[in-house]
């Protein structure tokens, strides 16, 4: 059995004893070579649309596909054949996208972003400092985190990794998933409950999937649900937000602000108004690209495939 190993990321795999596997590294940057391509397995990470698409088509005898990435949206969207398995990076990337999102977080409920401006312009930014207020109404920011209602829209392994770092600050969580209950201790609520939700939400953190049912799933509708002082924080996918909405919204005044890790767009274009929205703060899709793990997921799941077991992350197409 040929499998694939991506160049873009060190991996330390190993086959199972007795097996006969050889794995072949190869470069995402171009299309797999000829000879390669009656691989049965394939690793991606970091490969582009286009080169998926091609490998698709050309990987005539691939049994398995192993995408690093939490979101497997672009893979599925290569067009590999029906009875291809498809397994995601799905745990991988909890550890930092985590830390990534409480450090937008933090940064949009004590206006970083605004103090590193006038760093830059040394200026000793009084307003920002000394004497302050706790309330949203007299700082540019939340101010606190303690006492703040955040709801996590997308409570899968991410969400509940960071939730308890969000609590141990003082913040009252509250998932939103498909099924309603409790999860790692955090109340969820389904989307169904919430609109209600939002509108005593001080901070939205979406992580939510590439999916038909989420596109533009945070709608001018829901974005007009929150308070005025409320921040929307989005380390899930672009398209699941409505930015046309969002950027007016940020304009007017009628939500606090928007911290944004990833855009419906990437590279975000440089005519994007969000370049230049009030209280926005960007980052170029840093949150994830660590994936922690990944030889072992690789490992477990190529064991599982040789021995007939089911695979874990499997998607479902």
């Amino acid at each position: 059995m040929k499998v694939l190993l991506p160049t873009s990321l060190p991996l330390d795999v190993t086959a199972p004893t007795g097996s006969d596997v050889t794995f072949v590294p190869y470069d995402v940057e171009n299309p797999v070579p000829e000879e390669h391509t009656d691989a049965e397995a394939l690793v991606v990470w970091g490969n582009r649309r286009a080169l998926l698409a091609d490998a698709a088509s050309r990987l005539g005898s691939l049994r398995w596909v192993q995408a690093l990435a939490a979101g497997p949206d672009v893979v599925v969207a290569a067009g590999f054949a029906p009875d291809v398995v498809i397994t995601s990076g799905r745990s991988l990337h909890d550890g930092p996208v985590a830390e990534h999102t409480l450090g937008l977080v933090l940064a949009a409920v004590r206006r970083l972003d605004l103090m590193l401006d006038a760093q830059r312009e040394h200026r000793w930014a009084q307003e920002l400092g000394g004497v302050q207020s706790s309330e949203p109404s007299t700082f540019p920011g939340l101010g606190t985190l303690d006492g703040r209602e955040v709801t996590v829209w997308g409570f899968g392994s991410i969400g509940q990794r960071l939730a308890p770092l969000l609590t141990a600050l003082g913040a009252h969580v509250v998932g939103v998933a498909t099924t309603a209950g409790e999860r790692a201790g955090h109340p969820v609520i389904t989307t169904d409950e919430l609109d209600d939700r939002l509108t005593t939400t001080d901070v939205l953190v979406c992580i939510l999937p590439a999916t038909p049912g989420t596109a533009q799933a945070l709608d001018a509708r829901r974005i007009a649900l929150l308070p005025d002082h409320a921040w929307v924080v989005n380390v899930g996918r672009g398209s699941t937000v409505d930015e046309v909405a969002l950027d007016r919204a940020l304009r007017d005044g009628s939500i606090g602000g928007a911290a944004l890790d990833v855009t419906d767009r990437e590279p975000l274009p440089a005519e994007s108004p969000l370049w230049t929205a009030p209280r926005t703060i960007l980052t170029p899709h840093a949150a994830g690209g660590r994936p922690q793990g990944a030889s072992r997921l690789v490992d477990e799941n190529l064991t599982a495939l040789l021995a007939g077991a089911p695979l874990t992350n499997v998607v479902e197409r």
